[in-house]
């Protein structure tokens, strides 16, 4: 028998003594304060706890190594200290997702003890255990510096007895009350409960008779499946069944734009990647179903893959998928405004050929989801990136209508594009579905990295003329993309690369051609910035090279070459008011020409999907008995902010007090809406609740003149004499054109976001400081534009330097978070945000999309930095210095 004390409680254990302490804590404890986020790779720090006096990680610490020792997790912190903290992450912006958070209070609290007086070095390497995906540590850093702050003076009994302390705050809204509107610090939506643990993520729900699934993924990227024999996985104590392709009773192929991707491989069919699944188990608990997963036998006869995206496109290449040709799509944007030849006026010329490489999501929450029967159908709890696509494709693999299948959105624990495609959602609610019981699915670190898609990499050959003025006369461009095993959002991608392919900047003559390939590597999709960062980081190289090669000044080089009104994007597309490419250069214009070793590059990213297709969103807002007010609809939460995008907006239009407002998302709203994707909800959502508050607006007006001005109890009264009305509202952009269609006016987008950055390098070639100057059009919250930003330098920056994932003849070389290559605390240079706003047409108060254009330009600011310190122009990221 062990005995340790947690949380101040004696406490004895007889278990297993290898079981780690994460485990106990979430599953015998009940505690999901704590995370998993690498399972058991010490490679995230979400599990943090504190052992005797010491920040310890919870995910290597067995059990056997607890006796006598002092655990104390979130719910063991002093109630007066956890709110200090807590809240000054919150008042600070350091909740993003939010999955990280409790580990890093934990830290916060330990390191108090250690040293309460740390300077920002200092704390950097206190939390360098710790990492964050979203923030890029900023506002982490300044959530301690003041929480520290606040615990100084006078603390807690425990940490400072006889100490009789006050909380302290600053200006930043918590309370959600009338400095809500837009361009207010609101608070982020339930940022305090998400810190401190108490609002669950998908895998910290529970239910009644709840069972646990496991998959059993293929063992080789390309080989024909001979024979699956679950004998012995059946016969395992605790396994209640195991499930094949032909236990799925409807269409077992889905796919976001094709249908090209079976939930299971059967019998008899041919894997196209490593992530492919061949069976899944479910047993009484998570423990026994990776057990009997393992035990799974499957015969194969092994092919060699097809890996190389270059070999993958020659002739007689062999397919991946049979009848079907590796080419996927070719995207082709010719036009020329020259009367002439371009290559007549041309006097420098920059070409080579440019290479990005694959990149993991690396979200802290790894994959899960929770099916429960329900009457005819099923309730899936789902933490993807659009809802009612999940509805739609579940419904079609389980044979349902639609309205038998309820999604509930979880806000999940980072996102960035890769929760677009299902992974365990259809799995998961074939399981619960034949069972007719509650089911839970959740992947380790390491199938996570196997299974989701990642960035694509893309293959550049282009080459970019000017004249001897210094303005651009024309570019050419050849891409190819390995888009891997299946479609996901691949043509999409690889559009947006041939769409954004002259950057910030009009350049008359364009020949562009961009290749999607299917390969049997894992798939790539959807991820923060879509093909507009791989794109910028080979022509902002060119366009330094074409100033080098010409003597002409970098930074007036390119705001001459700017986009503006009247001017044309790669597409065609002549942009109208609300540019901010030069203002975004203006704002960097000092810090370019005080600095000695610089790197300057731009970008620009589409708001909305359109090429053509519909941009749309309903909203519902109802006024409840209680006199509180509820906002559905259908996008999706993972750190951004678009919750509060949705509560200041109403705030903004109906002066209704945003502590009366909640949000959820949920199917049963039945307001069909697309993936959150491509910087569109801000924009979408806020035109709709415009349209909603109208009715809104006139009603509280008409039906209580007294109250027009919801000052105090009169706003409640207010809206309890409205309760049971139910305000609709909507919005939607059908003018988008599609690509290569005969138009009078070319609307590739209704929407683009701008940006200019800076990378600042010191006397040793090291990053010192990164500029971002970025165009929201209307800065909606500053604190979440500011950590949205910083955190997208901070994955630009990784992106740049650090990050890969490589693998070789379609297996991944690790599969470890750790070899991911994601930037701690330590690494992270200084980011400093620098707002512009040139107003938008179509945004809500002019605003632009901004979750996306923060890395565009980072990669490529980095490169030109670099090659202005030691001379050598980097071709292939991640770069070596």
């Amino acid at each position: 028998m062990i005995t340790f004390y947690l949380n101040n409680l004696k406490t004895e254990y007889t278990g297993d003594e290898n079981l780690t302490l994460l485990n106990y804590l979430r599953e015998r404890a009940g505690i999901t304060s704590v995370k998993d986020g690498c399972s058991g790779q010490a490679a995230c720090g979400a599990c943090m706890v504190e052992i005797d006096g010491k920040a310890k990680l919870s995910c290597t610490r067995k059990m056997k190594f607890l006796e006598g020792n002092r655990v104390i997790t979130m719910e063991g912190i002093p109630a007066e200290v956890r709110e200090v903290i807590a809240r000054a992450y919150v008042e600070k912006g350091a909740v993003q997702c939010g999955f990280c958070t409790p580990g890093l209070i934990m830290r916060t609290k330990i390191l108090f003890s250690e040293n309460p007086d740390p300077d920002r070095e200092q704390i950097k390497k206190a939390i360098n255990l710790n990492l964050c995906r979203c923030t890029g540590y900023v506002k982490i850093i300044d959530a301690i510096e003041t929480a520290l702050k606040n615990l100084r003076p006078s603390s807690s009994p425990e940490m400072n007895p006889g100490a009789n302390r006050q909380p302290q705050t600053d200006t930043v809204s918590m309370s959600a009350g009338f400095s809500a509107g837009i361009g207010e610090s609101l608070a982020k939506y339930q940022a305090y409960d998400t810190a401190i643990g108490k609002r669950l993520f998908v895998n910290d729900m529970k239910a009644d008779g709840l069972l646990h699934g496991a998959l059993r993924f293929s063992d080789h990227p390309k080989a024909r499946v001979i024979s699956i024999d679950p004998f012995l996985a059946t016969k395992l104590e605790g396994v209640i069944r195991v499930f094949t392709a032909g236990d799925v009773p409807g269409e077992r192929y889905t796919g976001l734009i094709i249908n090209d991707w079976p939930l299971m491989i059967s019998q008899g069919e041919t894997t196209r990647y490593i992530g492919d699944v061949i069976a899944g188990v479910v047993a009484i608990d998570e423990d026994t179903a990776r057990r009997a997963a393992e035990l799974i036998r499957v015969e194969y006869e092994v092919f060699d893959p097809v890996s190389d995206v270059h070999l993958a496109i020659e002739p007689g290449a062999a397919q991946v998928h049979p009848g079907k040709p590796n080419i996927l799509e070719k995207c082709i944007v010719r036009r020329s405004d020259f009367t002439g030849s371009p290559l007549a006026q041309t006097a420098y010329r920059s070409s080579g050929i440019y290479e990005t490489q694959r990149i993991e999501h690396a979200f802290l929450e790894t994959e899960a989801a929770l099916a429960l029967p329900e009457a005819t159908g099923i309730h899936l709890y789902s933490q993807g990136q659009g809802i009612y696509v999940d509805q739609r494709q579940v419904a079609s693999l389980l044979g349902l209508d639609e309205d038998q299948v309820r999604v509930t959105l979880v806000p999940c624990g980072g996102g960035f594009g890769g929760r677009e495609d299902m992974t365990v959602q259809g799995h998961v609610s074939l399981f619960a579905f034949l069972l007719q019981q509650p089911v839970k699915l959740h992947l380790s670190r390491e199938e996570s990295i196997r299974m989701h898609p990642k960035r694509h990499p893309v293959w550049m050959n282009i080459s970019v003329g000017c004249d001897a003025h210094g303005m651009l006369t024309d570019l050419k461009l050849r891409a190819i993309g390995d888009t891997g095993a299946y479609a996901s959002v691949g043509t999409k991608v690889m559009e947006r690369v041939a769409g954004h392919a002259c950057g910030g900047y009009h350049i008359p003559s364009v020949d562009i051609e961009s290749l999607t390939v299917y390969t049997n590597n894992i798939p790539s999709g959807a991820m923060r910035g879509f093909g507009a960062n791989q794109v910028a980081f080979a022509l902002e190289s060119c366009i330094d090279e074409l100033c080098a090669q010409g003597g002409f000044d970098r930074w007036k080089f390119r705001f001459d070459n700017a986009l503006d009104d009247g001017k044309m994007t790669a597409t065609g597309q002549v942009l109208g008011k609300g540019v901010g490419i030069r203002a975004c250069l203006l704002a960097l214009k000092d810090q370019f020409y005080a600095a000695k070793y610089t790197g300057l590059a731009c970008g620009i990213k589409n708001s909305g999907v359109g090429n053509g297709m519909t941009d749309f969103c309903d909203v519902k807002i109802s006024i409840l008995e209680n006199g509180r007010v509820l906002i559905e609809h259908g996008w999706t939460e993972m750190g951004q902010g678009v919750q509060n995008m949705a509560i200041q907006t109403l705030h903004q239009e109906t002066a209704i007090n945003a502590s009366l407002i909640d949000v959820v998302v949920d199917t049963n709203a039945l307001l069909p809406t697309g993936m959150t994707t491509s910087s569109r909800a801000t924009a979408l959502l806020g035109n709709a609740i415009i349209d909603a508050s109208a009715a809104i607006r006139q009603d509280l007006d008409q039906f209580s003149p007294e109250c027009s001005d919801l000052q105090g109890d009169s706003s409640e009264h207010a809206l309890l004499l409205l309760a049971g009305n139910v305000y609709p509202g909507k919005y939607y952009c059908d003018w988008t054109t599609k690509p290569g269609a005969e138009v009078e006016k070319i609307i590739t987008h209704y929407s683009y976001g701008y940006a200019a950055q800076l990378v600042v390098l010191n006397e040793t070639g090291e990053i010192e400081t990164v500029y971002a100057a970025h165009d929201a059009g209307k800065i909606m919250n500053p604190m979440l534009f500011e950590g949205q930003i910083e955190g997208a330098v901070h994955m630009g920056l990784g992106y740049a330097l650090t990050e890969d994932l490589p693998m070789k003849d379609g297996r991944l070389v690790s599969s470890k978070l750790s070899d991911c290559g994601v930037l701690k605390a330590l690494q992270t240079p200084k980011i400093i945000v620098i707002g512009v706003e040139e107003a938008d047409p179509v945004g809500p108060y002019g605003a632009k999309g901004i979750g996306e254009i923060g890395l565009v330009p980072t990669a490529a600011a980095v490169a030109n930095a670099l090659c202005r310190f030691d001379g050598i122009r980097r071709t292939k990221l991640p770069m070596k210095r």
